[in-house]
C-alpha cells in the first residue's frame, strides 16, 4: 500500500484526486499508476482503471486471477465493475470512498451473489496515511 501511495502522490501533484493503485501477481508488482483525469481531460482515467491495462498488456490477458489490487481509496462503480471484469482475485484499499464507493460504502457490487466471480476484500490498509493526503488536497482546493 505504500507504493500505492506514492502513486496517489503523483496525482496530487498534477491537480487530480489523489489515488494510486497498484497490482501484485506472485509477490511482484506488474502495474503501477495514479489518477490522471484531470490532465488527460478523460472521465475513466482512474488508478484502478490504468492499473488494470497496464497489467493486462503485462500478463497477455484479461484475465487477472491470482492477482491483487491495493488502491489507496474505495473504488467506484466503474472501477469495481472492472476488477470484476478482469478477474482480479483480491482488493485490498485504504479508505472508504462515502460518495462514491460501490465496493462497501454506497453499495457492495463485489458481493452481488449473481456475479460469476468473487472477489476478497480487505479494507483500512494504511488508512489514515491516505485520509491525510485527500483532506489535504480537498482542503486546498477550497482554500483556492
Amino acid at each position: 500500500m505504500k507504493i500505492a501511495l506514492k502513486e496517489a502522490e503523483k496525482s496530487y501533484a498534477i491537480d487530480d484526486v489523489p489515488v494510486g493503485a497498484i497490482i501484485v501477481f506472485q509477490n511482484k508488482i506488474i502495474a503501477r499508476a495514479h489518477n490522471t483525469k484531470q490532465k488527460t481531460k478523460i472521465a475513466v482515467n482512474h488508478a484502478e482503471i490504468i492499473a488494470i491495462t497496464k497489467a493486462c498488456k503485462k500478463m497477455n490477458s484479461w484475465h487477472l486471477e491470482d492477482c491483487t489490487m491495493y488502491v489507496t481509496m474505495e473504488p467506484c462503480l466503474m472501477c469495481a465493475g472492472a476488477l470484476l471484469q478482469s478477474r482480479i482475485s483480491r482488493l485490498v484499499y485504504a479508505t472508504p470512498n462515502l460518495k462514491f464507493g460501490f465496493v462497501e460504502s454506497i453499495g457492495s457490487i463485489l458481493n452481488n451473489e449473481k456475479n460469476n466471480h468473487k472477489i476478497e476484500v480487505c479494507s483500512g490498509v494504511c488508512k489514515e496515511a491516505s485520509e491525510k493526503m485527500l483532506k489535504e488536497f480537498f482542503k486546498a482546493k477550497r482554500d483556492r
